[in-house]
């Protein structure tokens, strides 16, 4: 069949992903499972490692509506391959949504828009039927509905969630709840509201399935198996199979002990997370619920039977939700602190049954959860009481359920987590390709020796593949997780806690970091400097006083408040940090009228009140309080009409209560720095990592605040940036304004400013150092209209006020796409998606919305984030250490063992076993606990192992060491005494007596392992894994200094002292155990001169040649972001691109901000002149470019 162009599933969203539909061939399948037969099972493992060419290989492309088995492929930068097999259920009808209980066809119900899920087939197969979640097979459930064509539903599941096969748009989409069918408010209210039959509730199951998220704990057999299929212990095996048949049977049983030990660490940890997961989510996972039917009666359920359109009943005493449900009477008071990390109970209202004459955005949208969020009951989330004053119920309508309510959300995120990519990662595998390269040579190496000296074809087989296990070292997976897990436990200790480790090291890159909360309370003491605004006490008329007189110590004398001042909440209508308001309607007891008071953000409370309310020099009282950092809130007051009685309050929309209302106010409140803050911002600036302010706060605000705390200087010039979106025929603008300085009206002046590359290169000029400073709806017009502008806003951008959740990610993703390490902090609250965007998520609250974030700190301030960064910079620089060692140790083994096979001998199995254990495997896991340095310093680590100084410092050592090897080896050929040792050799004694011990030994040698020169390379060789094991080890300026770290330097010695002790006094059983043969005294210090010119040798290049002239003279350039400390971070790369772009040897920066940096100090039209408006408009004579109009 023709092959199908790729569809596309979740297009626009994070999780998007190109499909290919497959069907099986049998021929195919035939051939394949003849190869499994001919490589031995090895060509299974393949292609269970790779599920894209398991597919290719068993299947043929089909069209994807006909598809048996999908092969889908993520669109982002990691193109991950996933399979999944398609399945197919009967039901009675093609979309969940029909109302089969008054149709008596099939066709789409005129209430509900037309979803063809699947397609219509004349009969059923038995292969076809498959029971649904609670039990009732489709088939039963078709039989109630004799009068319905029976549908095939094709769908399949992937990462817990359901993918359905939609004949409309012929592809595969995702059923999500009842907000797929695009609802407005009214329409949910006449439609939705009258509750589900038991038919309807079991018929929407067979789509929807059962409302639980569940985490399934995998088997310990289960997991075994997944651990053991792992490339590397596949390999670990092949390894062991080999050194058994050459005999090399005690470190083939001590690689299986370590392998054991380390599979069963892993399974405990995976084991442990998936328990703790699935007890997070069990936990009040299902509940009784009770459920409006259609026929008004009320029946208790469990919830795992909720399906979307359900009415539920919320109890009066609350409860724990079981699904995302939106309420249609009553309000509520929840706790989300699950999701948005605030304790602080929130007030949920019902959504508005808007009557058919009005009109207003809230109306006319069809409702969404994340716009209609105040009157949405999130799945996991405690309602703590609810309200509804005429003694009715308080009804919810089901909206979504299991994993795609909110909490199944992020539970998914958990389960499935976005891949890290980072650069260490991926130059780990291109250097252990390197190493497969040298271990092939070695192979071809081995065999053309093997022939020329007429070995047996076994030998050959078996040296020839062993050198390849030399060459890839079977520890180096744990080793290279040593200095995380040590990290990981050292930020415990400092209170801060890690679920994701593999992020450490990526902390140590981090060279931005957005911060939302750096503010504190006012204390009491400073609030009683200031005038208390007298409170309102809400209460019951007839509540009683308490006899008891009041505390002396109360400042506040409530009960003196005459009855007058009792009022009651009639109505309210919650915050939302899109209106930027809330309004309650009251009533003052007695009264008849009611009122409705307004608070929230001045700019849109003045919006809403009467133009002759607002003082006329409001703007600039407003200015001159947010200038100095205060908190300003307006307040607004209306007397509502006579006829608005408390039953049309009930059901009056939000747009008509909050009009013409009268100014009466602003309220200044002052939120002081933590202590911390200056300190803080002053060590990262030190570090050259910039630092930005996400918030929710009035921009001006943020600016003085920003100012307060360091991150913008006095001097430093602010400029705003206004962006207004198309309206009335007009192109997108912006306009820029100084934030000290008030804008002028003038006449507009065009000039033409192109935005793109600049190609002059003119002196570097002296610019006064300045900051970008937006709004979250500016922020949304420039991502839209200005997307070339963006990334060079960002670049200086230092305040971002009143900033959405989501806008908060979309920085993050600008800021990423410009090669910015970004890490992340905030409380939580509303900060999930940026949490887990950036790179480094920093959550400081404790509660469980934590859990999205990677790092959580005990203590709710900033300053876990200088010791986040030093901990992933000294965790970075151990795993350069750690994997340069291993690699050394690889290298210097393969030398020895090619050197050996030079004359038909190797290395002995006791040898291959104290190298490996009493060496590396001791000195790895202690070479790995330095702890981080005191102090951030300037510069950061490098972020990959394929970069000058580390690859010179590597290639350099090796050349090193194979230089002594092969000094050593031939050197010992030429002494005088050099003969073939035999059992009868006694090199030692030049006399003629014979050694007797050596006299006894019958045993032949048939590996040829004791020789001299076998003897010289292993003891060579040992020193020389030490000397690169010290030499590798640094300390400053990232990590404390080795001598500080006590377990390293004690086992150093120690291993320093066994080899010295026993190479000048050996013992007969230490050498009979080593197979070390005997060498004269003359030897021996020949051994230890080349042994100490190595050492001296090493530390010379390592230290001084590297580390002083390659490091700080030739390749200062290839570090990105560097600047001399004492520059603000925000000039740091200004600085590094002059100083980059004048050099003579001018080097090529992989970092894009470093880019446009460079592009920008020479361009002369920028920074934007604060007399300037941007507009959108093409200019196709000059490419790409925007119309600048300059205000005189």
């Amino acid at each position: 069949m023709e092959k199908e162009e790729l569809k596309v599933l979740n297009k626009g969203e994070e999780e998007e992903m190109e499909l290919q539909g497959y069907r099986l061939c049998r021929l195919r399948l035939a051939l394949v499972g003849l190869g499994v037969l001919c490589t031995g099972g090895f060509l299974l493992l393949v292609l269970y490692w790779k599920p894209e060419w398991c597919v290719k290989a068993t299947c043929v492309p089909t069209m994807a509506c006909d598809a048996e088995v999908v092969l889908l492929q993520s669109t982002d930068e990691f193109r991950r391959w996933f399979l999944a097999k398609v399945q197919v259920i009967l039901a009675p009808g093609s979309n969940p949504f029909h109302n089969l209980e008054t149709q008596t066809t099939s066709p789409s119900s005129p209430s509900f828009p037309s979803c063809p899920f699947s397609s219509s087939v004349p009969s059923m197969a038995n292969g076809d039927t498959l029971p649904s979640s609670d039990g009732i097979t489709a088939r039963e459930l078709i039989r109630r509905y004799v009068d319905y064509q029976p549908t095939r539903i094709r769908y399949f599941t992937l990462h817990s969630t359901k993918y359905y096969w939609n004949d409309r748009v012929q592809n595969f989409e995702v059923l999500t709840g009842l907000d797929d069918l695009h609802v407005t408010p009214s329409a949910l209210h006449s439609e939705h509201s009258k509750g589900l039959t038991r038919n309807q509730q079991e018929y929407r199951r067979q789509f929807f399935g059962l409302n639980r998220i569940e985490v399934k704990v995998p088997s310990v057999f289960k997991l075994l198996i997944k651990e053991v299929l792992n490339p590397f212990y596949i390999f670990q095996l092949f390894s062991v199979i080999l050194w058994s048949a050459d005999e090399y049977y005690y470190y083939a049983v001590a690689i299986l002990i370590m392998s054991f030990i380390s599979i069963a660490t892993s399974l405990y940890t995976i084991k442990k997370q998936y328990v703790m997961l699935h007890d997070m989510v069990a936990a009040h996972s299902i509940v009784r619920v009770s459920v409006c039917r259609a026929n008004n009666d009320i029946e208790e359920v469990m919830s795992t039977d909720l399906v979307p359109g359900d009415m539920i009943v919320i109890p009066s005493n609350g409860t724990i939700m079981p699904c995302d449900a939106v309420l249609v009477s009553g309000t509520c008071i929840v706790n989300e602190s699950m999701l948005t990390g605030e304790s602080v109970p929130v007030t949920k209202t019902n959504l508005q049954n808007t009557l058919p004459g009005e009109s207003g955005d809230e109306v006319m949208s069809p409702y969404s959860i994340e716009e209609h969020k105040r009157h949405t009951l999130f799945c996991g989330t405690n309602v703590i009481q609810t309200r509804f004053y005429t003694g009715e119920l308080v009804k919810a309508v089901v909206v979504r359920t299991g994993f795609s309510t909110a909490k199944g959300q992020l539970v998914r995120s958990i389960l499935y987590p976005k891949p890290t990519d980072f650069k260490l990662y991926r130059d780990a595998y291109l250097f252990l390709l390197c190493l497969v390269g040298v271990a092939g040579i070695g192979f071809v190496y081995s065999i053309v020796l093997s022939i020329i000296n007429k070995v047996s074809a076994k030998t050959i087989i078996i040296e020839s593949l062993d050198i390849i296990t030399i060459t890839v070292p079977p520890a180096l997976p744990a080793a290279m997780t040593a200095g995380i897990v040590y990290a990981q436990r050292r930020l415990k200790n400092i209170g801060i806690f890690c679920i994701s480790p593999q992020r450490i090291n990526i902390c140590g890159q981090i060279n931005l970091v957005c911060f939302d909360k750096i503010l504190e309370e006012a204390t009491e003491e400073e609030t009683a400097l200031h005038n208390h605004i007298m409170p309102t006490v809400v209460r019951p008329s007839k509540q009683l006083l308490p006899p008891q007189p009041m505390s002396p110590e109360q400042d506040m004398e409530l009960y003196d408040l005459p009855v007058q001042y009792e009022i009651g909440i009639v109505r309210q209508f919650p915050f939302s940090s899109a209106l930027q308001r809330m309004t309650v309607v009251a009533r003052l007891l007695g009264e008849k009228r009611m009122d409705a008071f307004m608070k929230g953000a001045p700019e849109v409370v003045a919006r809403k009140c009467k133009m002759e309310t607002v003082p006329d020099n409001f703007a600039e009282v407003l200015e001159c309080y947010t200038k100095q950092g205060f908190r300003v809130i307006a307040m607004a007051y209306r007397r509502l009409e006579s006829k608005l009685t408390w039953h049309k309050v009930q059901n009056v929309n939000r747009d008509h209560i909050e009009t013409n209302m009268e100014f009466l106010g602003l309220i200044i409140m002052q939120n002081k720095l933590k202590t911390e803050t200056p300190a803080v911002l002053q060590d990262l600036h030190r570090a050259n990592i910039r630092t930005v302010m996400v918030t929710g706060d009035n921009m001006l605000t943020a600016i003085s605040v920003a100012r307060d705390c360091g991150m913008i200087l006095p001097q430093d010039t602010v400029i705003i940036s206004d962006a207004i979106p198309p309206h009335d025929g007009q192109a997108a603008r912006i306009t820029w304004r100084c934030a000290d300085k008030s804008s002028m009206a003038a006449h507009l002046k065009e000039v033409n400013i192109s935005l793109e590359d600049v190609c002059h290169i003119d002196e570097p000029k002296e610019q006064e150092r300045y900051h970008f400073a937006m709004n979250g709806k500016s922020f949304a017009v420039i991502s839209e209209h200005f997307p070339d502008m963006l990334s060079k806003l960002v670049l200086h951008g230092t305040v971002f006020a009143r900033m959405a959740p989501d806008q908060k990610t979309q920085l993050i993703e600008a800021l990423q796409d410009v090669d910015y390490f970004v890490g992340m902090c905030g409380d939580g609250a509303n900060d999930c998606g940026a949490l887990k965007r950036a790179h480094s998520g920093i959550s400081l609250s404790e509660l469980e919305a934590s859990v999205a974030s990677p790092f959580t700190s005990r203590t709710p301030n900033i300053s876990c984030v200088p010791s986040l960064i030093r901990e992933g910079r000294a965790a970075l620089i151990t795993s350069f250490c750690v994997f340069k060692f291993m690699a050394l140790y690889s290298i210097i083994q393969y030398i020895s063992v090619t050197l050996l096979y030079s004359i038909l001998s190797n290395l002995g199995d006791f040898q291959f076993l104290f190298i490996d254990i009493a060496i590396i495997l001791v000195i790895v896991f202690t070479m790995s606990l330095n702890p981080a340095w005191k102090e951030l310093v300037a510069h950061p680590p490098p972020s990959g192992l394929i970069s000058g100084p580390l690859l010179f410092s590597v290639l350099s050592q090796i050349l090193i060491c194979f230089g002594f090897q092969t000094l050593a080896f031939i050197w010992v050929q030429h002494q005088p005494w050099y003969t073939i040792w035999t059992p009868l050799s006694d090199a030692c004694n030049v006399s003629s007596h014979t050694n007797m011990s050596n006299l006894n030994r019958s045993e032949v040698d048939d590996h040829n392992i004791q020789n001299y020169e076998n003897t010289s390379l292993f003891y060579v060789s040992c020193f020389q894994y030490l000397i690169v094991a010290i030499v590798f080890s640094k300390g400053k300026p990232f990590r404390q200094p080795s001598y500080k770290n006590w377990l390293f330097v004690v086992t150093a010695l120690i291993l320093y002292f066994f080899l010295f002790v026993n190479m000048f006094y050996p013992a007969e059983a230490i050498d009979e155990f080593l197979e070390i043969v005997c060498v004269p005294l003359d030897w021996r210090l020949k051994l230890l001169l080349i042994i100490v010119v190595n050492a001296g040798v090493s530390v010379v290049v390592e230290t001084f040649f590297i580390d002083i002239v390659l490091w700080k003279v030739v390749f200062s350039r290839d570090k990105q972001g560097i600047a001399p400390a004492a520059s603000p971070p925000q000039k740091g790369t200004e600085l590094l691109a002059d100083k980059c772009m004048y050099c003579p040897n001018k080097v090529t920066r992989k970092a894009r901000y470093m880019h446009l940096a460079q592009e920008l100090r020479v361009d002369p039209d920028w920074p934007p002149k604060p007399t300037t408006t941007t507009e959108a408009k093409a200019c196709p004579e000059n490419g790409s470019s925007y119309q600048i109009m300059t205000i005189s």
